[in-house]
């Protein structure tokens, strides 16, 4: 028996809403059925995944501390990805967010004042937004792979953030460890929920979540994305701009990372270091696509794959279980979405008339 996959005539809108909460399903299933192969207690496995993380107010504030960089930097990511402008590089664009953010707190270090904080946000933007428009030129001069330049650029910009932490910016009285001085009071982030680290972050998370539904549900901009996205054909035939559609996508992922960047710096770490991030900006795809890409579905998707990196740490903690648990379970949910797209989109029938032509062969 011969099988062929074809496309589905009318895809199921239901299902397309619905397969996030079956890819979240799946693996939980999976991380079961992973526990009882590992000789753990399930029960076990999924409190100290799911529940004790977030058992207290300070395990909530973590959660919020988590997602602020999933939530925004996935906000941004979606703009272009919905135009078909895959930017890979929101990791490096964090990292020279947190570089020319962090280098305006370096520079006013003694200095206390209301402006340091504004200058370094608006610094750590450009940051981010320099590093994507380099792939953004590429592409729309010399019709670069902008996946592929915008990911090769990760690795440059954390290099040039462990040169500066280990030589330039190396803090005189850290006894010779690579990170700068810890920032001034002025220039970190006020704290939102005493007796957590959660900080004013969530709520520039929330007006970027806001403010992108505004830009794809309202303005002009965002519908030819969109109908760029869709079909690129006739985008071009209505006579859209392809290569705006280019830098917007990018530099609006570079912007929220580059943001993102900053409030890591100034927030929970406080200082710069030569690895600033644990690998949100490659998580923040993921959490683009488990929201589908809507502004409001990012920041579900966000909550929980925020969740899935404190359950990593509590796993290592309390059932002695691998770092790299964490990376697995993010595996999983991204491969079990896109085979629930796979399947929303396209089906499998015989293919009889390739069983003909066998047989005749035979």
């Amino acid at each position: 028996m011969w099988l062929k996959i074809e496309a589905r005539p009318a895809p199921s809108v239901r299902m397309k809403y619905l397969s996030p909460l079956i890819a979240v399903a799946l693996t939980l299933m999976t991380g079961v059925i992973f526990s009882a192969f590992m000789s753990l207690n399930p029960l076990n496995t999924f409190h100290a995944f799911f529940i004790s993380p977030i058992d207290d107010w300070y395990g909530l504030g973590e959660l919020g501390v988590n997602a602020i960089p999933l939530v925004l930097i996935g906000t941004g990511l979606a703009i272009g990805f919905r135009s078909n402008v895959w930017n890979i590089g929101a990791e490096g664009q964090l990292a020279m967010g947190a570089i020319f953010g962090g280098g305006v707190a370096l520079y006013f270090y003694e200095q206390e004042g209301a402006y340091v904080l504004p200058l370094m946000f608006v610094m750590g933007a450009l940051g981010g937004m320099f590093w994507a428009s380099i792939p953004a030129f590429l592409r729309t001069r010399f019709n670069t792979n902008e996946i592929l330049v915008s990911l090769m650029l990760n690795y440059v910009a954390i290099l040039i953030l462990s040169y500066l932490v280990h030589d330039l910016w190396r803090d005189p009285d850290g006894f010779n460890f690579p990170e700068s001085r810890l920032f001034s009071e002025s220039s970190t982030l006020p704290i939102v929920l005493e007796g957590t680290r959660l900080h004013f972050g969530v709520v520039i998370a929330l007006g970027a979540v806001a403010l992108a539904w505004v830009f794809v549900r309202k303005s002009f901009l965002g519908y030819q994305m969109q109908v760029a996205g869709m079909a690129n054909a006739a985008a071009l035939y209505a006579g859209f701009k392809r290569k705006r559609m280019v830098w917007v996508g990018l530099l609006s992922g570079g912007l929220a990372a580059g943001v993102a960047g900053l409030m890591e710096v100034a927030g929970p770490i406080g200082q710069l270091l030569p690895s600033v991030s644990p690998g949100y900006g490659y998580a923040a795809i993921i959490v683009a696509f488990v929201g589908r890409l809507h502004p409001f579905g990012i920041l579900l998707a966000g909550l929980l794959m925020s969740l899935l990196y404190l359950g990593g740490e509590s796993a290592q903690m309390d059932l002695g279980l691998p770092s790299a648990v964490t990376g697995v379970f993010q595996g999983m949910l991204l491969f079990y979405l896109l085979a629930a797209d796979l399947f929303i989109n396209f089906r499998m029938r015989r293919d009889t008339a390739g069983s003909r032509v066998a047989g005749a062969g035979l």
